[in-house]
């Protein structure tokens, strides 16, 4: 039986259980259930073989012995228990969803199409055993795929914190919701578990190249996983359509399928406001990933943008400036934050954080260990932008960093914050923050089982907070 499972589950359990069905129906013809199921020839023969006894041959038909069809009924893979309300259910979710951040190329799909996705997925793949990884999931299709099969393994990586904790509170948590910037690397704890990734990218070259190899990363066995991507252009400049698919090619993928207009969005007119589903296959090649160091160019809009130009030189030197206040010694780095940094005493750390979305602020504290840390946000950066925000940041880094506040400077678009770092006021928080690369089940103990293998810099910041008040006994977790 665990052989037939093995060939009846995962990606390509949907033919192999139709034809488990068919066989259960009553006798078949061989050919015939190539043809009708579209499963190879020798898979059709390794699922007979599978069966072993149970089967019946006359000729060159078979069938499922009566008295075994029943054993096989949960294989045969019947249809998600429909949700008649999904779409209605759907449409609320989306219409309260956080709203897009353009930086970040959202444009929101609408219910309908998020609801179409989920079926075609179940229809597609057993999710009942399939795992399931979304790169970037700001249009909530997660949520629809929860929805039909409450039992799917479902993953969630994303660069915005709105997003994964408005997933974790409307599934309550059964969906494992994972903090990234891809541009920066793909945590360890979601490399290799996928057996089906999802994703909708930014529809720059850069932007299809760099979220196609983090999903062959995330697969476990990338030439038996498929990687379907969300990608539209004008028809009026099919050259951009030709870039991409090449860039596609190059990282080994094969196309199985591509669905025309398939995803309709409320926004991007300039693609008729419709996107193509392709479902690429990754030839053995598609192993090896990519290497070195990824543009941060990939959106089409913003400070991140293919268009985007570089940070003044005026105001890197102004912030070294800031951070060498006292004489120290300065290093200016990247705003990498997915390998652990300490500096030398006396040193201070300078960051050119000008393109941060948001997110990037928090976790470049909790991964640089320095006497100081100086860095150039937005002016309108979210943990900047009015009290509240600003009280939040304090508490969340204070047992680590004093944190001075410095706007519009030094031009007014730009902020400096100004990290001190202060003696460990809560011995238990401090031991963490300045650990943030460790695994979080050696460091907390009593840490959530579904958090246990992610580092502090990849829990979504609603989870990093909950994490400092079960340290310190706040209530609330």
């Amino acid at each position: 039986m665990e052989e037939l499972i093995s060939h009846a589950s995962g990606v390509q359990a949907r033919p192999l259980q139709h034809a488990i069905a068919l066989l259960s129906a009553g006798w078949q013809e061989f050919d015939d259930l190539v043809r009708t199921t579209t499963a190879p020839r020798r898979d059709i023969e390794e699922l007979l073989t599978a069966l072993g006894a149970d089967i019946e041959h006359a000729g060159t038909t078979v069938r499922l012995r009566p008295e075994s069809t029943q054993r096989y009924r949960e294989l045969a893979g019947g249809p998600a228990e429909p949700a008649s309300d999904l779409l209605a259910t759907m449409t609320k979710y989306v219409r309260e969803v956080p709203p897009p951040l353009p930086a970040l190329d959202h444009v929101q799909a609408t219910p309908q199409t998020v609801v179409d996705r989920a079926r075609w997925l179940d229809e597609q793949y057993d999710l009942r055993t399939a795992r399931l990884t979304f790169v970037g999931d700001h249009d909530l299709t997660s949520l629809a795929v929860r929805r039909l099969r409450p039992e799917a393994q479902l993953t969630v990586v994303d660069v915005d914190d709105r997003i994964l904790e408005y997933l974790d509170r409307l599934s309550g948590r059964t969906i494992h919701t994972v903090h990234a910037d891809l541009r920066f690397g793909l945590p360890l704890a979601v490399a290799g578990n996928a057996d089906v990734v999802f994703s909708d990218p930014p529809y720059t070259a850069d932007g299809m190249g760099l979220f196609a190899a983090r999903g062959i990363e995330c697969l476990a066995d990338p030439p038996n996983g498929r990687l379907l991507l969300a990608y539209g252009y004008s028809p009026r400049h099919p050259a951009l359509g030709h870039q991409v698919q090449r860039a596609l090619l190059g990282l080994g993928l094969t196309f199985e399928a591509i669905l025309p207009g398939f995803h309709r969005y409320a926004g991007a007119q300039a693609i008729g406001s419709a996107a193509d589903l392709y479902v690429c296959q990754p030839t053995a090649r598609a192993r090896k990933g990519r290497k070195g160091k990824e543009k941060q160019t990939i959106y089409t809009h913003g400070p991140q943008s293919v268009e985007a130009r570089e940070t003044p030189t005026a105001l890197r030197e102004a912030l070294v400036a800031i951070a060498a206040e006292g004489g120290r010694t300065v290093e200016v780095q990247g705003p990498d934050w997915t390998r652990p940094r300490t500096a030398p005493a006396d040193t201070a750390v300078a960051l050119d954080l000008s393109a941060d979305p948001g997110p990037w602020l928090v976790r470049v504290l909790l991964a640089v260990n320095a006497e100081r840390v100086a860095l150039l946000v937005p002016n309108s950066h979210p943990d900047l932008g009015n009290a509240a925000a600003q009280q939040a940041l304090h508490g969340l880094l204070g047992e680590k960093y004093r944190l001075r506040l410095l706007r519009s400077t030094p031009d007014n678009k730009h902020a400096v914050v100004v990290a001190d770092a202060v003696p460990a006021g809560n011995a238990a928080v401090h031991a963490v923050w300045t650990r943030a690369h460790g695994r979080i089940g050696n460091l907390v103990p009593d840490a959530p089982g579904d958090i246990a293998d992610l580092r502090l810099i990849d829990l979504p910041r609603h989870r990093i907070a909950e994490i400092r008040k079960q340290l310190t006994g706040e209530q609330g977790v």
